[in-house]
């Protein structure tokens, strides 16, 4: 931390957990350890890359403040992850009863006489944090109900093995049950074909023993149809 006669500032440098194409951001606490009101502004050497809420303000007397730094998402990441940006924060005693409104360009110009304060930070980038590992390690792996795998690469908990052996045979019964219900359509199918087949070569049978009586022959037409409808049968038995 900083101790500064007006503002402590912690921490002394901007950490950010790098990764590409991702926006970033770290916070900075000031602290107001007088019976003053401090102005506050923040600059940076590369403004286009950063922004900063709020840049300026106003610390009351024994309180703090935060500072949001956001850094935008950088497409490639600098040699050696060195980064050469810093940070300029300067603070100076404000009128009492200030607000950020009243806070002037020329508060922060010590050519003009002002006390000002100023304080250096440098931007430093570190590994971002690592996602929790899935598997719990110590007591709550005693208490998970994994199947414990012995030498010989047995599982050691009679209970996963039942487990299995019953998933297993339900799985078994289902896949017989549906087998069972195909074999049943298709001989359904059939027989029906069968029926109709039947049926055809008995009318077929009346239509030739009515010819015979009458003296006529059978229509050359309805002999093609019925052929026709025989060989779709016959195509169809084969298939079933």
């Amino acid at each position: 931390m900083s101790s500064g006669e007006l503002l402590h500032i912690h921490p002394q440098e901007l950490q950010f957990p790098f990764e590409l194409r991702k926006q970033i951001s770290c916070s900075l606490q000031l602290s107001n350890k007088t019976d003053n009101y401090v102005a506050f502004k923040v600059k940076t050497t590369n403004p286009k890359k950063y922004c900063v809420r709020p840049n300026t303000g106003i610390v009351l007397p024994r309180t703090t403040c935060d500072i949001i730094v956001t850094m935008q998402a950088q497409k490639e990441a600098p040699p050696d992850m060195q980064c050469k940006d810093k940070f300029l924060l300067q603070s100076v005693v404000a009128p009492s009863g200030a607000t950020p409104k009243d806070i002037t360009p020329e508060m922060f110009n010590k050519e003009s006489g002002h006390d000002v304060e100023e304080c250096k930070l440098r931007v430093v980038y570190v590994s971002p944090p690592r996602p929790p590992s899935p598997v719990q390690e110590g007591s709550d792996e005693e208490s998970s109900p994994r199947a414990s795998i012995s030498e010989n690469g047995h599982s050691s908990v009679p209970e996963f093995t039942a487990a299995s052996k019953a998933f297993n045979e339900h799985a078994e019964q289902d896949g017989s049950i549906e087998a069972r219900a195909l074999i049943s359509k298709v001989t359904e199918e059939r027989n029906s074909i069968i029926d109709q087949n039947k049926r055809l070569q008995q009318e077929l049978e009346l239509l030739r023993r009515s010819a015979k009586r009458g003296g006529g022959g059978i229509p050359f037409i309805y002999v093609v149809l019925v052929g026709i409808i025989g060989i779709i049968l016959g195509f169809l038995l084969k298939r079933t």
